[in-house]
């Protein structure tokens, strides 16, 4: 990255979840920043917040708060990115955009850079942030991939509840709490805040996120399938998920089987390829109970890999274990990754 520059950055929807999540990594990795401007809705607009230090206002989000602005992280939902994005462009700014808006837009790169990052001289001023459980998945695969090859995914996920915002956080602690104290809840955001049934997510697992397409499939589900397809530039690869919130606060697991296309390769040459990947820690040791769990991974950048075997009927095929912080590399972190890949490939002057 650049020593000597420094870039003015506009955070959209600074007071979220993960917006407050990548205000807070680019303090950590010292991004290099001239000037931050912090925006949100009118709803948030006039809080305060700190950054390096220092106390900034919060303003509301509108099409010339991106005047001067070089680099602009947005995480305020579809309809503000659909809305600002292109007025942000217009303006001059390169737009890293951590909603589904653009994401399947042919014309837009969906970057992980530990997997894609060349992906990003092809952009025509907005890149798609890829859906935290891709994320997670496609940088625990492409190693693989690029080794040994990969034809076939089939993953089942076991998603925080921070997933869904940070109502829904504070909706589990609320329903925890009454659960154990006897007393009646009513469940008002997950598994969709705006469809008509809610349902209790403490002491359960709810296999819905998002809502049902006519596939059968969720919308969180072939995400999943489309964008893994997209990231890895294997249009013919044959994935399924099936998604499901779990009440744990931060942290996505999954169960990842995928099946390569060498053959001969044990599970041993799977950990090995990972041992070194980038991005990636191992932690696989079934003899000491070692493996990948969420309370051991917020806050921590990497994706975390284990429980590695050979399935006992398909020669090629395996499974793994897979383990992330959904808010910080699901989402921040990859975003402020995209950032510093712009600098460093001189895409951004």
């Amino acid at each position: 990255m650049s020593e000597n520059k420094a870039f003015h950055v506009a955070v959209v929807g600074a007071t979220g979840a993960v917006g407050s999540q990548m205000l807070k990594t680019l303090e950590d990795r010292k991004f290099p920043i001239s000037k931050l401007t912090v925006l949100s809705s009118a709803r948030s607009a006039g809080k305060k917040i700190t950054f390096n230090g220092e106390e900034y206002t919060v303003q509301e989000a509108k099409p010339e708060s991106f005047e001067g602005v070089d680099i602009a992280l947005f995480s305020a939902g579809g309809s503000v990115s659909k809305a600002l994005a292109p007025e942000a462009v217009k303006r001059g700014a390169v737009v890293v955009d951590n909603t589904s808006a653009f994401r399947m837009d042919k014309n837009t790169p969906l970057v992980v850079p530990e997997v894609n990052k060349d992906e990003l001289r092809n952009h025509n001023g907005i890149i798609a942030n890829p859906n935290c459980s891709t994320i997670q998945m496609v940088v625990a695969l492409n190693p693989v991939y690029r080794e040994f090859g990969l034809s076939k995914v089939i993953v089942s996920t076991y998603q925080a509840v921070s997933g869904a915002g940070a109502s829904a956080i504070e909706e589990l602690n609320i329903q925890t709490k009454a659960l154990l104290n006897g007393e009646e809840i009513e469940p008002k955001i997950l598994p969709v805040k705006s469809q008509e049934k809610h349902y209790q997510i403490a002491f359960n697992a709810i296999p819905q996120i998002d809502v049902f397409e006519e596939n059968g499939f969720t919308f969180e589900e072939m995400k999943m399938i489309n964008e893994t397809k997209k990231i890895m530039s294997l249009p013919d690869l044959k994935v399924a998920a099936t998604c499901v919130r779990l009440p744990v606060a931060v942290g996505h697991s999954e169960s990842v089987y995928f099946e390569i296309d060498k053959e001969g390769v044990s599970a041993e040459d799977i950990k090995e390829v990972l041992k070194g990947a980038p991005g990636i820690t191992l932690q696989d040791d079934p003899s000491r109970q070692i493996y990948p769990m969420p309370a051991d991974c917020v806050g921590k950048p990497d994706v975390f890999v284990g429980r590695i075997r050979k399935d006992l009927h398909e020669e090629k095929g395996f499974h793994m274990w897979v383990v992330s912080d959904n808010l910080l590399k699901g989402a921040a972190l990859n975003s402020v990754q995209i950032a510093e890949s712009l600098i460093e490939l001189g895409i951004v002057k």
